[in-house]
C-alpha cells in the first residue's frame, strides 16, 4: 500500500473514527484504526464494537485531488500513536507506505515514523445493512433532537435500558424520548421518510452524544437505516454504526399528567437565571433541592436554604399563574438542564400538585416537553 494525501483531510478523519475507537476494548485490534486504500480513495474505521465510525476521503473532489493512491492495500495502525503523529507532521501533504511484514512508514517534510501495523484481515468486519427503508433528516434538526433529549438519560447500569434514547418511527413522524425515571425529555418531528413501516428502539445515548459532535454543519441531510439490532447515520463521507439497546422501553406515555392545577407562565431566561442563582447554596447540600411557592401577585418565590451556609429568596416576576397556590421542591440541576432545552422566550409549568410531576413547555410548541419529578423535603 502506497498513497500520498493531504494533511487537513486526513487529520480530520482520523479525529473522526477515533470517537470510536476505545482503550478499554477486550479485542486487541480494536486498539487501532482500519486504513484501507483504493482507486476511489482511502478508508479509515474506527471501532468499540458498539459504535463504528468509517470516514471516506475521496480521491479528488471538486476537481482537486487529495489522494494520489500509488498502490492499493489495506492496513490497521494503533489508534493512539497514528493519530497524534498526523497531527503534529509538519508538511501540508502526508506519504504512507506499508511495506512487508506490515512495517508502515510514514513521512511528511522531513520527518519519518515507522509504525509496526496489524493486518487488515483481523479487523472485525463492519454490518452489513440492506438500505431499502430509509429516512431522511436534517442535520440541524438531528442535532437539535439529540440536544434536546439525550442529557436525560439515566447514566446508572441498574437498568440499561434507560441508559438510551427511545426512537419511534410513525406515519413521518419521528419521537424521541429519555428519562432516568426522576426526570423525562421528549421531541417530536415530522421527517421525509418513504417507510412504512413503524421502528422502536432505543439507541444508546453515547452513541448520540458522539454522533452530534461529529456531525457537520455543512452537510444538509443525513440519511438513516434502523435494523433489528444496529442503526446507520450516513452522510456523504461518513459512515456511523451504533448498536440497539435490548429490551423493551417502558411505556412513558402514562407518566405525562393530562390535566393540571397550577399554571405558570414566565420568561425562560428569568427563570433560568433565577434557578441558577438559588442553584449557588443548593449545591452544597446533598440533593441540589431549590423551592418554589407561587403567591397571588403573579409571582413566584424561589428560594433553597443550606443549614451551613445560608439561604437565597428571590423573587420572579410571571407574566400569568392561574389555579391553586403551590409549594414544590425540585433538582435545580434537572430545572436548569430542562430550560437550557427549550427554545422560546416564554415557557409554560403546569403542575398537579406538590408530589406529581410537572410540565415544562414553550408556549407555542407542542412538539417539545419536559416533565420533572418533584422532591419530597416536608
Amino acid at each position: 500500500m502506497k498513497f500520498i494525501i493531504q494533511k487537513d483531510n486526513l487529520v480530520q478523519s482520523v479525529q473522526d473514527v477515533m470517537k470510536a475507537v476505545s482503550s478499554r476494548t477486550t479485542i486487541p485490534i480494536l486498539t487501532g484504526i482500519k486504513i484501507v486504500a483504493t482507486r476511489e480513495g482511502v478508508t479509515l474505521t474506527g471501532s468499540d464494537s458498539d459504535i463504528s465510525i468509517e470516514s471516506f476521503i475521496p480521491a479528488e473532489e471538486d476537481g482537486s485531488e487529495i489522494v494520489e493512491i500509488k498502490q492499493p492495500g489495506s492496513i490497521v495502525l494503533q489508534a493512539r500513536f497514528f493519530s497524534e503523529i498526523v497531527k503534529k507532521l509538519p508538511s501540508d501533504s502526508v506519504e504512507i507506505e506499508v511495506e512487508n511484514q506490515l512495517l508502515t512508514i510514514i513521512r511528511s517534510g522531513r520527518a519519518e515514523f515507522n509504525l509496526n501495523g496489524l493486518d487488515a484481515n483481523e479487523y472485525p468486519q463492519l454490518p452489513q445493512i440492506e438500505e431499502n427503508n430509509v429516512i431522511k433528516i436534517s442535520t440541524d434538526l438531528l442535532k437539535n433532537m439529540i440536544r434536546q433529549t439525550v442529557f436525560a438519560v439515566s447514566t446508572s447500569e441498574t437498568r440499561p435500558i434507560l441508559t438510551g434514547v427511545n426512537w419511534k418511527v410513525e406515519n413521518g413522524e419521528l419521537t424521541c424520548i429519555a428519562t432516568d425515571s426522576h426526570r423525562l425529555a421528549l421531541r417530536k418531528a415530522m421527517i421525509e421518510t418513504a417507510v412504512q413501516d413503524t421502528y422502536n428502539v432505543v439507541i444508546p445515548g453515547k452513541s448520540l452524544n458522539e454522533l452530534s459532535k461529529i456531525l457537520d454543519d455543512n452537510t444538509e441531510l443525513v440519511d438513516i437505516v434502523i435494523t433489528e439490532n444496529q442503526v446507520l447515520f450516513k452522510t456523504k463521507h461518513l459512515l456511523f454504526y451504533s448498536r440497539l439497546l435490548d429490551g423493551n422501553y417502558p411505556d412513558t406515555s402514562r407518566l405525562i399528567p393530562n390535566e393540571s392545577k397550577t399554571e405558570v407562565i414566565v420568561s425562560t431566561k428569568l427563570f433560568l437565571q433565577s434557578i441558577d442563582r438559588a442553584s449557588l447554596l443548593a449545591k452544597e447540600g446533598r440533593n441540589n433541592v431549590v423551592k418554589l411557592s407561587t403567591n397571588p401577585d403573579n409571582v413566584i418565590e424561589v428560594s433553597s436554604t443550606s443549614p451551613e451556609i445560608g439561604k437565597v429568596v428571590e423573587e420572579v416576576q410571571t407574566e400569568s399563574i392561574e389555579g391553586e397556590e403551590l409549594k414544590i421542591s425540585f433538582s435545580a440541576k434537572y430545572m436548569l438542564d430542562a430550560l437550557k432545552a427549550l427554545e422560546g422566550s416564554e415557557i409554560r409549568v403546569s403542575f398537579t400538585g406538590a408530589m406529581r410531576p410537572f410540565l415544562i413547555r414553550t408556549l407555542h410548541d407542542e412538539s417539545i416537553l419536559q416533565l420533572i419529578l418533584p422532591v419530597r423535603t416536608f
